[in-house]
């Protein structure tokens, strides 16, 4: 039972505009981690009707904040400060960062506020060939951020690197707190019947890139890979994802001449049980912050390859040493690494004990540590 002569830590994670992205899920794992071991949790969005909510536990309060713009949740949030005074507040995208710095300024409680960069930030300007004067005042506005919050939790040492580069903060107000994508409902759904005949027992091996088909994720190059691979055994490729690249993807691979062994299969509900079947899962990407698809992929023993792209994969992966990690854009080296790996897959056990510290308890432990806040313990008796 709970320590009740202990006051049970008080934790909102505010993020209005709500997808279907990774960080949208995280904020959700991390919440759900956090009520796990007894935190008193409030989880502030603009609407309801949001992916992954559903995940929500009912001892986690989910507040809306149905305003037509995020700049006017301003004075509700600090009315909610006001009534509510939380240990923490935590937000993970720019504009939320800018509403909670703001309300900083205004609040007078105990309340402290810390900001969740979910991915390399420099080297995502540089990768989208952002003009000097964009990336300037992109950056001016960042170096504020960072420096009027109270700390700062990055989801990978890569991601600590840029902060620190870009703002100068010092590294004691910055931790490094692996996200929580390991579930309960990761295994489950992974043992789903089989989507796709692609998948069955017998067929040639299926490569699998899962991802927003968008320019981050450097799907051409994984074209010309397999397309490489290919040529030397059988084998498929299949995407899951969606977004504005899916017609230059296509195009792709009619040059490439693979079409009858490539497959879009668009957003699909239950990515894992495609992750379990694959027999190879590949990485693209220019730039990442934590990948939680490759975390998800070696959590189920499926073997990978990765880009060694700033950041997250050279940690998921242990510096290559249970996925092989190639250069960025580098199609031959890809195509070697993915060629080597089919035929010589990993043991499962080694890749699932690789990525044990991705679960929800531990990245929950990790987080209330951080905000230097003890978690309600059992007592005996």
């Amino acid at each position: 039972m709970p320590d009740s002569s202990k006051p049970v830590p008080h934790v909102c994670l505010f993020i209005l505009k709500f997808g279907d992205g990774g960080v949208e899920r995280m904020m959700v794992n991390i919440a759900r981690g956090l009520a796990l071991i007894g935190v008193k949790v409030d989880f502030i969005i603009k609407n309801s009707n949001a992916p992954y909510l559903h995940l929500l536990p009912e001892n986690v309060r989910v507040i809306k904040f149905p305003v037509a713009k995020q700049s006017d949740s301003l004075p509700r949030l600090l009315d909610y400060l006001q009534q509510n005074d939380p240990d923490i507040l935590l937000t993970a995208k720019t504009r939320d960062d800018e509403i909670a710095m703001q309300a900083r300024q205004h609040h007078s409680g105990k309340t402290r506020f810390y900001l969740r960069p979910g991915t390399a930030l420099i080297s995502r300007m540089k990768a989208r060939g952002m003009g000097w004067l964009r990336r300037w005042l992109k950056t001016r506005n960042l170096v504020k951020l960072f420096n009027q919050t109270d700390g700062v939790v990055a989801v990978s040492q890569g991601v600590a690197d840029e902060v620190m580069a870009l703002s100068g903060i010092p590294r004691e107000r910055i931790n490094v707190i692996k996200n929580p994508t390991i579930t309960p409902e990761l295994y489950q759904q992974s043992l789903a019947e089989l989507p796709d005949p692609w998948l069955a027992e017998g067929q040639p091996p299926v490569i699998l890139g899962i991802g927003g088909l968008r320019r981050q994720k450097d799907f051409p190059t994984l074209l010309r890979a397999f397309a490489q691979v290919r040529q030397q055994q059988p084998c498929r490729l299949m995407i899951l994802g969606q977004g504005n690249k899916e017609a230059q993807l296509k195009q792709l691979a009619g040059e490439l001449a693979i079409e009858d062994d490539f497959r879009l299969a668009g957003f699909v509900d239950n990515p894992y049980v495609y992750l379990k079947h694959a027999g190879l899962f590949v990485l693209s990407s220019l730039w990442e912050g934590s990948p939680n698809v490759l975390t998800e992929a070696l959590a189920l023993g499926t073997p990978s390859v990765s880009t060694d792209c700033p950041s997250g994969p050279f940690e998921i992966t242990r510096a290559g040493e249970v996925a092989p990690l190639v250069e960025v854009g580098d199609v031959d080296g890809l195509a070697k690494a993915m060629l080597q790996t089919l035929n010589q897959p990993p043991d499962p056990e080694k890749l699932k004990a690789a990525v044990s510290e991705y679960t929800l308890e531990r990245s929950a432990r990790s987080y209330l540590a951080a905000f230097g806040l003890t978690a309600p313990v059992a007592v005996d008796g």
